[in-house]
């Protein structure tokens, strides 16, 4: 009787390297992991059959066929050290994530190994796994579910005192915060992280990620020369190991310029040895928006947000902080225009700043609320009425600063006769 598997040698892997047909070599791979065989070279050439056969999956685009894959090695995982396990799990996970439209595989298959890891009492592998778990959930927006998963991790891993997967469990805990807008809590965690990261070394890619993480949060304070400063060091760091989200910082280094009014600054940026190799599309957007905002054309700059929304939107922060400029830009040109006004019709303002009557009346009504200037709408006639600045009356302060004073030296004195009576 013939048997079902191939030997674990080099002249298998040689076979299945030979094979034209991809589905063919698939076939040749698995009977290598089918050997019974556990000794350190069938061990070894196992394991290169483990890679192969993840590229070959990953290049079909056949995710399932790895996640049966890791149901196959199970039994594998027993024979072999905990350390070579771990790395296997996570580049089988690794290669599933390079599959398009994999995210509820990628849960499953992390729910299954955190079963799994449990029953076989490996902590340090199910709490690796969980924390991508997290990662997977926030990324669906999962997030209590997220949330849920990271409080205990924070917890346990506090426990066992593992500082680099402390520090990415606190980062991914700050992100999902700030995706909930809860930016104390935001700030909080990354503290921690900060704090759990200076007491062991951290490899460039982990120190970029809070950089990068640290400089979101200020700019979300407006402070963007704070930001600025993080954004660069996070670039540095992912430029080093030629990571692909130093264009993510050099994009949000490129918009703290054009936050701060320095938009000229922008062309340089981009021409310099640094911005020349990431020059692409995504830079050619920001250096478009920093143009419409140089020329503080507020035509240009709606034309730019139009014509590259789909960009802009890909990435919720610029979106955002651009939205709120373009906001800050309109209130400025609407003050501009009716600021030698006493009395003025709204159409005629619209016309002025080319934008609908119906936007331009909205906006004059939150701008006379949020006490930008005082005035106020005479809807009836289509018109907005301008008052001047009242102008402030010194003397109130001083006076309500003297009555206050007054008040507690009445008490003082009050006290005292109390004491006296008494």
């Amino acid at each position: 009787m013939t048997a079902s598997y191939l030997p674990a040698t080099t002249d298998s892997i040689a076979l299945a390297s030979k094979a034209e047909d991809p589905f063919e070599a698939i076939s040749i791979l698995h009977k290598i992991l089918e050997n019974p065989s556990s000794s350190p070279d069938a061990i070894r050439i196992k394991e290169q059959a483990i890679t192969i056969l993840s590229d070959l999956f990953t290049q079909h685009n056949m995710a399932e066929d790895l996640h049966a894959l890791l149901s196959q090695l199970m039994p594998f995982f027993a024979v072999i050290p905990k350390a070579k396990t771990a790395k296997i799990v996570r580049g089988i996970i690794d290669s599933v994530s390079k599959i398009p439209g994999t995210s509820d595989v990628q849960i499953a298959l992390c729910k299954e190994l955190v079963l799994w890891a449990r029953a076989e009492k490996r902590a340090l592998l199910r709490q690796r796994v969980e924390t991508r778990l997290a990662a997977l959930l926030v990324e669906t927006k999962e997030y209590s579910e997220a949330l849920a998963l990271l409080t205990n991790l924070v917890k346990e891993v506090k426990g066992v005192d593992h500082k680099r997967l402390l520090v990415e469990i606190l980062l991914l805990e700050s992100k999902l915060h700030y995706l909930l807008k809860d930016r104390h809590k935001a700030r909080t965690a990354l503290t921690a992280a900060k704090k759990a990261a200076n007491a062991v070394y951290m490899p460039p890619t982990q120190q970029g990620a809070i950089d990068l993480h640290s400089g979101i949060l200020f700019a979300e304070d407006k402070e963007y020369t704070t930001a600025y400063s993080y954004f660069f060091e996070a670039f540095e760091a992912f430029k080093a190991v030629e990571d692909p989200r130093a264009i993510f910082s050099l994009k949000y280094m490129l918009l703290c310029k054009i936050m701060t009014n320095q938009s000229k600054d922008v062309a340089g940026l981009i021409s310099s040895k640094a911005g020349l190799k990431y020059f692409g599309p995504e830079l050619n957007v920001m250096k478009a928006v920093a143009d419409a905002h140089s020329n503080r054309s507020l035509r240009s700059f709606e034309k730019v947000l139009r014509d590259y929304r789909y960009q802009l939107e890909t990435d919720p922060t610029i979106y955002n902080h651009l939205s709120s400029r373009y906001e800050a830009l309109v209130e400025l040109n609407l003050c501009r225009y009716i600021e030698p006004f006493s009395r003025v019709e709204i159409p005629h303002i619209a016309g002025l700043i080319d934008l609908p009557v119906d936007f331009v009346e909205k906006k004059l009504a939150q701008m006379i609320l949020d006490r930008k200037f005082v005035g106020i709408l005479d809807q009836g006639a289509g018109h907005i009425i301008i008052f001047d600045e009242p102008k402030k009356d010194a003397l109130l302060p001083a006076a309500l600063k003297t009555i206050s004073s007054i008040g507690k030296v009445v008490d003082s004195l009050f006290v005292k006769s109390s004491k006296i009576v008494h």
